[in-house]
């Protein structure tokens, strides 16, 4: 159409029977007078906008997709996260079970002790290297912990409180060289003293130089006055090795203690000691022997050695 005065005119007339039809329709509302225009445009031009509708769905989709996939891989994440969380949750409870395991040990050894108990988890160790062999636990005097109370665990003596604030206490261990406890062995009695040698065995000194001892014999502590710093009965070791060359006065031994002092985590101290002593009766049981089977092998003479035998008969 060409630019004249007559095709503007049209266009203005156009656009103001386009404002006035909007007008009379929104006015209208449901029983608009255009409504019959509208549905009989809506059924001409329906088929074409359903094909337009099929032509930019999948574009659609793709976009949704596009701007979906920040939510799958927030969703991945979070996933990854939680399996992460539930791997942590799974070692933990792995250690937790360990913690059981050592908590009903030293129960048990309390029950059979008749110990009154505190329990307890080392929070710190000290250096072995010029410094004593201790280790720091959550428990101090808010909890009744006292200097020299015995400490033990579910496998014997760990060692003894030297230290005590408001909410830790310092055990000394019972392989420093400054340890020293009094022990008993298991069925002869016979007394001497244990020292710590750090990471070697236990040095143990018997009182008595003739004393009849064997390697795998056992000794427990044999207790203090007033049960401080030490209370009757608590497995100590085994020995594990007698020195031939004796004074005459004493005995030296060596015994591998029960505890491993470079892997405590639950220990006990003992804030009650026991009525009476308990002597052997918090002793582990020991191993049964294994039985060797022994095998008969009975031999039968073959029929041609029994022909030779008759023929130099």
């Amino acid at each position: 159409m060409r630019d004249t005065k007559e095709s503007r005119l049209l266009l203005v007339l156009l656009i103001a029977i386009a404002f006035a039809l909007i007008t009379v329709d929104i006015r209208g509302g449901r029983n608009s007078p255009v409504d019959g225009a509208r549905q009989a445009a809506a059924a001409a031009f329906g088929p074409i906008e359903n094909g337009l509708s099929s032509a930019v769905d999948p574009v659609g989709e793709a976009v949704s997709a596009v701007r979906d996939s920040g939510t799958r891989h927030d969703r991945l994440a979070a996933l990854e996260k939680e399996n992460a969380a539930l791997k942590a949750k799974l070692g933990s409870d792995d250690r937790n079970r360990s913690r059981l395991t050592q908590l009903d040990k030293m129960l048990k050894i309390a029950g059979e002790g008749q110990y009154g108990i505190k329990g307890a988890q080392v929070i710190a160790i000290g250096s072995a290297q010029g410094f004593s062999w201790t280790i720091t636990i959550d428990a101090g005097a808010a909890d009744g912990i006292q200097r020299d109370m015995t400490v033990l665990n579910g496998d014997g003596l760990v060692g003894r409180v030297t230290t005590v604030g408001p909410h830790t206490a310092t055990v000394l261990l019972a392989n420093d060289p400054d340890f020293t406890v009094g022990t008993r062995m298991e069925n002869s009695d016979e007394l001497g003293f244990a020292s710590g040698q750090g990471d070697r065995p236990l040095r143990v000194e018997l009182l008595n130089g003739k004393a009849e001892v064997k390697k795998g014999d056992r000794l427990v502590t044999f207790g203090s006055q007033a049960d401080k710093p030490f209370v009757p009965g608590v497995p100590v070791g085994v020995v594990s090795r007698i020195d031939p060359s004796g004074s005459g006065l004493t005995r030296t031994l060596y015994v591998t203690p029960y505890v491993g002092f470079s892997k405590l985590d639950v220990v006990g101290v003992v804030v009650q000691g026991p009525k009476r002593d308990p002597r052997d009766e918090v002793l582990p049981s020991k191993p049964k022997p294994t039985p060797t089977p022994t095998v008969t092998v009975t031999v039968s003479p073959s029929a041609g050695a029994s022909g030779t035998n008759e023929q130099q008969q």
